[in-house]
């Protein structure tokens, strides 16, 4: 026996709800994971709750239609850490603004992943090593 849930264009199988809802977790995962190697003395991401599914309603995050995060915008933000793997897992991610930070490491080689990033702004920080050839895969 199939659980039917109302949507606004009818009704959605539970599983189809379940899907979503792990899609939304992995994303806020991936953020809350990048936020964890981040120190963050002005408190630009004290919404970055993991405990709220849905990554759509935390500061410097948009998302589209569909709840799916588009964009993180942190240029100037005073925040010093890594970039971490996990945000190749941001699969329709268009805009990655972290300019004027004081990001340190390397540039992971997962950034690849993100084929529609329109945007990768990672000017004036202390960003070391190679740009890893993934980059190669942005539009």
């Amino acid at each position: 026996m199939s659980t039917r849930v109302p949507s606004v264009g009818g009704q959605l199988p539970m599983n189809s709800l379940l899907v979503l809802k792990c899609l939304l977790c992995d994303t806020g995962d991936a953020l809350h994971s990048w936020k964890t190697q981040l120190v963050d003395p002005n408190d630009v991401l004290k919404t970055w709750d993991p405990t709220m599914f849905n990554p759509c309603s935390w500061f410097h995050v948009t998302c589209n239609r569909e709840n799916s995060v588009i964009r993180v915008d942190l240029g100037n933000a005073g925040l010093s850490g890594l970039l971490v793997p996990g945000l190749g897992l941001l699969p329709n991610l268009l805009y990655l603004e972290v300019f004027a930070n004081n990001l340190t490491g390397i540039i992971p080689k997962e950034i690849g992943n993100l084929t529609k990033l329109v945007s990768l702004d990672l000017q004036l920080n202390k960003l070391a090593g190679p740009i890893p050839s993934s980059l190669g895969n942005l539009g």
